[in-house]
């Protein structure tokens, strides 16, 4: 192994920051508190992390590790004990050095620190909290925290940070006990669900002391997250989905993140995977997450055991509004909110706008683009005033080749439209990026 003694901290920083890529449970940051007067910085609500915020801002975050020093062998992580790669530690001195100092320099607006499992996860955890601690009370930073909450760590450490970060979260990993077993022989499934358990109780008890003390410390006021692993085994997306959604209903988390298996070890127990990683699948996912979160799914509806897999040829909602054309075309001027975000092509701001608008007038299609409806999408599933856009044959198939762009199959009214075909997104739906 190399040694990397008397290293300087910036080469510290290339080892710890390239570590920390395989790590996606991190977003915009949820947090909003203000700056105040001789404190360094803030966070905003719009978002952290090389996202993009409400406004189109890119939002930028310090995404170091604490250590790549891990006493764990998980067969498809990169700092894995057995590997034979350069490691290095920051101290918590060294992380609010190069924290405070990128702030200065206008590179960051936040912080996300992790870690592998220097020595044992309470050791960790303690250094962690020693780096949130000094950040905060001694460095005055009031920027945007993101912490990892280490599994097997002190209950009492995991609420200290609490206080001093905005977000915590804690990897599952995989979304079976057999897969975690296999994959990551020092972590058990309880072993993982403790912590965001805990979290979440303190977040709950947190909730009830500020509504009878309005000066309270807040723990962890952006809420917590999680990472799934997706490819890595033989899990199916409804066992990773019917997982997500018991998270969410369970735990009450913000986000599940989604990760597409990367090969970086060479070790017979993993799949060797000669095309390039599952980024399609990952995409579907989080695709069909966000129908769990805001359009009123269920992961059992998308998916079920004999249906196990994402159509990666389309989105989650065109996928299960073609599975259920007995249900399908909807009057839009009279079906409820619900139905109307079920059908491709209305999200939820175009159905909002939609129940608005047909309060003073009976709808068009011509209305509908206005909207921000996407008739590309939506013209096989609704009506207007009882009417279609087009005259159509509601088949399966005839639906199924408009929705994939195979436009010598598409009546000549719609064929040649404003250019050709393309399919949109899911989150074109909602109005992003209009």
């Amino acid at each position: 192994m190399e040694e990397l003694s008397g290293q300087g901290i910036f080469r510290k920083l290339s080892i710890l920051a390239d570590a920390a890529k395989y790590d996606v449970a991190c977003t915009s940051s949820g947090a909003d508190r203000k700056g105040k007067k001789g404190a360094l910085g803030n966070a905003a609500a719009a978002g952290i992390c090389h996202s993009f915020a409400s406004d189109g801002r890119c939002i930028s975050l310090l995404k170091i590790l604490l250590s790549n020093d891990c006493a764990y062998d998980c067969l498809y992580c990169k700092s894995r004990r057995s590997n034979d790669v350069a490691r290095a530690t920051f101290t918590p001195e060294e992380i609010c050095l190069i924290t405070t100092e990128f702030y200065r320099r206008n590179y960051i607006e936040g912080l996300f620190l992790s870690s592998g499992v220097l020595k044992d996860p309470g050791y960790t955890m303690e250094r962690i909290y020693t780096t949130l601690y000094l950040l905060r009370e001694r460095w005055h930073f009031n920027g945007y925290i993101h912490v990892k909450a280490i599994p097997g760590a002190d209950e009492e450490l995991i609420r200290r940070c609490g206080f001093y970060a905005d977000r915590m979260s804690c990897n599952l990993e995989l979304s079976t006990g057999d897969s975690l077993r296999t994959l990551a022989p020092n972590k058990t499934r309880e072993m993982i669900l403790k912590p965001i358990r805990q979290i979440q109780t303190h977040i709950r008890e947190n909730k009830e002391e500020l509504a009878l003390y309005r000066h309270a410390p807040r723990f962890v006021p952006a809420g917590q997250s999680t990472q799934v692993m997706v490819g890595a085994t033989q899990d199916t997306d409804y066992q990773i989905l019917s997982v997500a959604e018991s998270l969410y209903r369970r735990f009450s988390l913000k986000r599940v993140f989604y990760s597409a298996y990367i090969p970086v070890n060479q070790d017979e127990r993993l799949p060797a995977i000669c095309t390039p990683p599952p980024l399609l699948r990952e995409h579907r996912l989080y695709q069909a997450d966000w129908l769990l979160r805001y359009y009123g799914f269920r992961a059992d509806e998308l998916l079920s055991p004999s249906h196990s897999s994402l159509d990666i040829r389309m989105d989650p909602k065109c996928d299960w509004a073609l599975r259920h054309l007995e249900l399908f075309p909807v009057e839009v001027n009279k079906v409820s909110y619900e139905t109307l975000l079920r059908v491709p092509g209305i999200g939820v701001t175009s159905a909002r706008r939609i129940c608005r608008a047909r309060k003073m007038a009976a709808l068009n299609f011509d209305h509908l683009k206005k909207l921000g409806v996407v008739l590309k999408r939506a013209v096989y599933f609704i009506t207007c005033s009882g009417r279609m856009m087009y005259p159509m044959q509601l088949t399966e198939k005839c639906i199924e080749e408009g929705l994939l762009d195979t436009p010598r199959q598409m009546p000549a009214d719609i064929r040649f439209q404003k250019g050709s075909w393309h399919q949109l997104s899911l989150f074109e739906d909602m109005g992003v990026g209009r």
